[in-house]
């Protein structure tokens, strides 16, 4: 499901397929994100003066923060980039500034489009890749010829290109019957050959002072001569090249522009990790000044303006941002008063329990549990998880978290990388299907470091 008006019962059901608990953090984004739809229902006038209320979340490491955005983002198709505020610096200190996330989301948005518009032109790219495969391996050059393809395609190759030319004898013909009848099949895919690609990791640099990339073949359109390279490939690799290429040629690159910068500015999101790691903590002088001027440089994107970017200019009015911090050591309020004005809405995400934990291991579509089962049934191994398992698991994971450091729902994949290491080791898809069933005993037996230190730990005052 992929829509941009979904209600917000449909998000929040979506996002517990994916996400434990934290009902409060899944009901805050699905309403922003419904509000974003009923904004683009109302009239202009109005529209304009109806701006995203901004979300910031508070709470510990590996509770679902990343994932709540992340996961929102996907089944809405809105463009979405995480970034670290740790990562960006005050205006004239060595490091990147902070416009730098609004082109990476206008490149998101872009590959977003781009794929939709290829999608579209998929038949047509493929057939013309077809035909130059075609002609790549009856050794002639590439230039329009026959009709093979009409008969397949309706005659709807772009330009009637055509496989067979005017001069060709009979069993000419049929030899390039064959082949399209062999690549077709997928008989020459393995087949090698070399074929002359376009060379696109030259020609983009930064302007100076700005962080901001251009392209130089693109501003001076076909003045400058496209690089080729020659690369050695199989027939498949080829054909997918090759596709592409076509595609390319078949898009509107400019209309794919427009769209794309529309779709960041209506439907974009972008997520501001560790923001608690740039708020001050009620002194002044040393870092935290370098902290306030990153808060001050962040304001206006979150405000409103507009960014330049290598495919035009970007407007931010209407980008909904998502903060989120663990706020161990700050907290909100000691972030400057302005930029926690941009986040009306706080909300506050639970530690784990022993019953998330729990649910963790099973529930969820992509349940740790299961990708493990996946990973090793490669290898013709059939994992076997008995409930008493999964409940041991769940409270060594919890208590690890208790008494060391809590990084959330990633401990469980520290501990079951340590249970199943054996296995994994050993495991090498020699053999037929063999079950590996794990129990409670099977648990205290390879995580008896673990178990140690969670019985010492009750006698530790």
């Amino acid at each position: 499901m992929k829509k941009h008006n979904m209600t917000p019962q449909e998000i929040v059901h979506e996002l517990d397929k994916f996400i434990i608990g934290q009902d409060e953090a899944k009901k805050a984004v699905a309403v922003a994100l419904r509000n974003r739809y009923r904004r683009s229902m109302l009239p202009e006038e109005i529209q304009r003066e109806v701006t995203p209320k901004n979300i910031i979340m508070v709470g510990p490491t590996g509770v679902g923060k990343t994932e709540i955005a992340r996961r929102l983002a996907k089944f809405v198709a809105s463009p979405f980039v995480k970034v670290e505020a740790t990562k960006f610096t005050e205006v004239g200190y060595v490091g990147r500034d902070v416009e730098s996330m609004v082109r990476d989301l206008i490149e998101t948005a872009i590959r977003m489009v781009k794929e939709d518009k290829t999608k579209s032109v998929e038949k047509q790219a493929d057939a013309l890749a077809l035909r130059r495969l075609l002609r790549k391996l009856t050794g002639k050059k590439d230039k329009p010829q026959g009709n093979v393809l009409g008969n397949i395609f309706g005659n709807q190759v772009p330009g009637q290109q055509q496989l067979e030319g005017p001069k060709d004898t009979e069993e000419e013909k049929q030899k390039k019957q064959d082949l399209y009848s062999q690549l077709v099949s997928g008989e020459l895919d393995g087949k090698e050959i070399e074929i002359e690609v376009e060379d696109t990791g030259s020609g983009t640099q930064t302007v100076p002072g700005s962080g901001m990339e251009i392209n130089i073949s693109e501003m001076f359109g076909g003045i400058i001569p496209k690089k080729y390279k020659k690369r050695v490939v199989t027939v498949k690799q080829a054909r997918e090249i090759f596709k592409q290429e076509e595609a390319s040629k078949l898009i509107d690159m400019e209309q794919v522009k427009e769209e794309a910068i529309e779709l960041a500015e209506k439907h974009g999101i972008i997520f501001i990790d560790e923001i608690d790691k740039i708020a001050g903590r009620g002194n002044h002088g040393g870092p935290d000044v370098s902290r306030e001027g990153v808060q001050r440089d962040i304001l206006p994107l979150v405000e409103g303006c507009t960014v330049a970017t290598k495919y035009g200019a970007v407007k931010t009015d209407y980008i909904l941002f998502i903060a989120a911090g663990a706020f161990h050591v700050s907290s909100v309020s000691d972030m400057i008063p302005e930029l926690q004005g941009r986040f009306p809405i706080r909300v506050e995400l639970n530690s784990l329990t022993k019953e998330d934990f729990l649910k963790i291991l099973t529930q969820p579509e992509n349940a740790v549990i299961k990708q493990y089962q996946h990973l090793l049934n490669v290898d013709n191994i059939n994992l076997i998880f008995k409930d008493d398992a999964l409940e041991k698991l769940a409270d060594l994971s919890f208590n690890v978290n208790e008494t060391r450091e809590n990084i959330g729902a990633r401990r469980l994949h520290t501990v079951l990388e340590l249970l199943l290491e054996e296995v994994s080791f050993n495991a090498n898809g020699e053999h037929q299907m063999i079950d590996v069933t794990i129990d409670e005993e099977y648990v205290l037996k390879h995580l008896t470091k673990l178990v140690k230190e969670d019985n010492l730990e009750k006698y530790i005052i």
